[in-house]
This record gives structure tokens, C-alpha cells and sequence, in this order.
């Protein structure tokens, strides 16, 4: 017997998530909706990612970075406290639709993360669109799951998170690992996750005109950009159409009027039927992934506490402690 998807609704709007949601509308929306999805349109995305990394660190935090061959990441570990043990570890995976973003454009919500947890945060800037296509990003994902395991954490400790094209790559990343039978992470958390390749139902949804920023009608294109294209049902890349049992218990995030609370909702209720714990969150009156805004309004606040307080549920104490500065190096 499958069992219940935990439902949470939050109905309440800050003045300032109007102010937000209504600028993202006016100004946001039609850019991304004439933006060039090319090799020549993707590349000045990448600016953004740049521009971020010029804005001043966030504090009560100490960022090292990563070189994993390829690609780079960033420990982002909270002021040591008087617990200096440190229980679990967040992989974080950034959205961006697979061709833009990166640490720096996510380093104060990851910062607020591993403050609300009192743990170190792992994010990983992985390849993207043009480098490489979908199979790529979930690849480097795998391998720095696969490098944290033979490092020594413990994956009852490890708990997989992300936002949007993020969101997907951490239930890729589970799903992968459990192909290569690896041990299971601990927990996942998907922040507006894009989960179903299929654009047919997000097109015919009332969200496809409501959504604050994120036109529904680029997703096709985009969609053969990843190369993930369903061509073979054995190899359907879409998480929300795998086997899910076993998967570890989750925590989903959507804003109500987002195009993506489709695959939010239908992940809850497959994940459910699969044995697995999951908890939807539905925010009323959010942009799409709005707690990567991190201290700008206080439902990004306090969802990142919902989301810290789901981390270190999930995480057990620990036996020992590995050295967080073996990968730094």
C-alpha cells in the first residue's frame, strides 16, 4: 500500500513577494521569452554568473573552492559553533535551466542553507549547455557524490538538493547512483524542480500564462538542446517517469502559480506511490525557485528554515567526522 503525500499550503503574500512576482512579470518574462535559445545566445548567459561572482561574499560563512577536473565547486561551511562536530553535508546543485547560473549567482541562498542547518554546503557549478548537453551535467553530478563516498562521508549524512534545472539533476543524481549501486543519500530536496521533459501538460496548464517569468513555450527547444528527447522509454531521462522506489525520503518546494508545480505535484504523488515520504510545500503568490532570493523576502527565509529543518532530520549524528578539506585541494 503506497503512502500519503504530506501536502503543505502556505496562503499568506508578503507586500514584498507582490513587488517581486510583478517585476519579474513586467520585465523578466518577456526577455526570457524572445531570448535566443543558440550557441551565440547561450553564451552571453554566462555573464550573469560572472557578474554575481563581483558581488561581496556573504557573511558568517567560509567559501573554499573546488577543482574537480573540468568543472569547480565551492565548500560553503557556517561559523563554527559550539557544536564543532559537523553531522551531515548538502550537495547542492544550481538551477538555471541547464545554460546559465552557478555558485556565485546561489552563494547567499547556499549560505543561508548551511547556517539554517548548521552544516557545510557542497555546490557545484557542473557543465552546461553549450559544453555539454543533459547526460553531461548529470555526470559531474554522479561524480561528485561518487567522490564524496570515497572521501569517507557517510551517504546517511549526505543530503541532495537543488532548484529548478538543479532540482531535476538531484533526483538524477539519486537515480544514478542507485544504476551504479552506490548507496543511497540520506534525503533530496527540489526547489521548483523541472522534472518532466513532456512539455504537454505544463503547455495546456492555467500556470503556462500565470507563471511570473518562466514562458512554458521555450521548453521544447530547450528540450532538444539537453537531447532529451524521449526516444526510448528504457531510457527516458525524465526522473518523473523512473522507477522511484527506493528512493530516499524528500522534500518538494513549488510556488503556486508556477508552470513547474506540475511536476512538482505529479512527483509527490509518484514518489508516494512508491513507498517513498515526500513532503510538497505549495507557496501562494512566489516566482519560480524564489528561495534562492534568499534574505530578500521572508518566504525565502522561511522556507530555507523549512528546508534546514528537513536536512537535519534526515541527517543521523555522526560516527567520525571526515576531513571537509580533502577536496580542497
Amino acid at each position: 500500500m503506497s503512502v500519503e503525500a504530506v501536502v503543505d499550503e502556505h496562503t499568506e503574500v508578503s507586500v514584498r513577494a507582490r513587488l517581486v512576482h510583478a517585476a519579474a512579470r513586467l520585465m523578466v518574462r518577456p526577455l526570457l521569452t524572445y531570448w535566443p535559445l543558440t550557441g551565440w545566445g547561450i553564451w552571453p548567459l554566462s555573464l550573469l554568473e560572472t557578474a554575481a561572482g563581483l558581488l561581496p561574499a556573504p557573511c558568517g560563512v567560509r567559501i573554499e573552492r573546488v577543482d574537480f577536473g573540468g568543472f569547480v565547486g565551492e565548500w560553503v561551511r557556517p561559523a563554527p559553533t559550539e557544536d564543532t562536530g559537523e553531522p551531515g553535508v548538502v550537495l547542492y546543485f544550481h538551477g538555471g535551466a541547464f545554460v546559465t547560473c552557478g555558485v556565485a549567482t546561489h552563494r547567499y541562498e547556499v549560505a543561508l542553507i548551511a547556517q539554517a542547518c548548521g552544516m557545510p554546503v557542497l555546490s557545484v557549478a557542473y557543465r552546461q549547455l553549450p559544453t555539454v548537453r543533459l547526460s553531461g551535467s548529470v555526470d559531474d553530478c554522479l561524480s561528485v557524490y561518487r567522490t564524496l563516498l570515497a572521501e569517507g562521508f557517510d551517504p546517511t549524512r549526505i543530503v541532495l538538493a537543488g532548484d529548478s534545472a538543479g532540482g531535476h539533476l538531484a533526483f538524477a543524481t539519486a537515480l544514478a547512483a542507485r544504476a551504479e549501486e552506490l548507496p543511497s543519500p540520506a534525503g533530496i530536496v527540489a526547489l521548483s524542480p523541472w522534472l518532466d521533459f513532456d512539455c504537454t501538460t505544463k503547455q495546456a496548464h492555467p500556470n503556462a500564462a500565470r507563471d511570473a517569468y518562466a514562458p512554458v513555450a521555450r521548453l521544447p527547444q530547450l528540450v532538444r538542446l539537453l537531447g532529451a528527447e524521449l526516444v526510448d522509454q528504457e531510457l527516458d531521462p525524465s526522473p518523473i517517469n523512473r522507477d522511484l522506489a527506493g528512493l530516499p525520503p524528500t522534500l518538494i518546494v513549488t510556488a503556486e502559480g508556477e508552470m513547474l508545480r506540475c511536476d512538482a505535484e505529479l512527483m509527490a504523488q509518484r514518489l508516494a506511490a512508491a513507498d517513498v515520504p515526500v513532503t510538497l510545500q505549495v507557496w501562494a503568490g512566489q516566482v519560480h525557485a524564489f528561495p534562492v532570493l534568499g534574505n530578500l523576502l521572508p518566504e525565502s527565509r522561511a522556507a530555507i528554515k523549512g528546508i534546514a529543518a528537513f536536512v537535519r532530520d534526515r541527517v543521523h549524528p555522526a560516527r567520525s567526522h571526515p576531513d571537509l578539506t580533502a577536496l580542497a585541494g
